[in-house]
């Protein structure tokens, strides 16, 4: 079983529930709204008035395979929003109660 925690701007969230919804992951997860930070390529986040952008998060708790699709779901979305910025973090969950 893996996390995955995926940070994206909110101007791409229509696309990655579609993403997420393709691969039959999203009738379990979390989301945390207004999130805030600064991306290498994406530039910062912060919801302020100087910089207004701000990010969302979702965390998928999947097997190792649906994982690894939405891992490969999350780079085709960098590709196409680069400047938006989307990230994924992925690790092995030992075990959830």
């Amino acid at each position: 079983m893996k996390a995955v925690l995926i940070t994206y701007n909110v101007a791409i969230h229509d696309e990655l529930m579609e993403a997420l919804s393709k691969l039959d992951v999203i009738e379990g997860f979390t989301r945390i709204e207004h999130v805030t930070g600064r991306g290498e390529t994406s530039g910062p986040h912060f919801g302020s008035h100087i910089w207004p952008a701000y990010n969302s998060a979702i965390f998928i708790a999947a097997g190792d395979q649906k994982a690894g699709e939405i891992l490969q779901s999350v780079k085709d979305l960098r590709q196409k929003f680069a400047k938006e910025g989307i990230k994924a973090f992925c690790w092995t969950i030992d075990e959830i109660t």
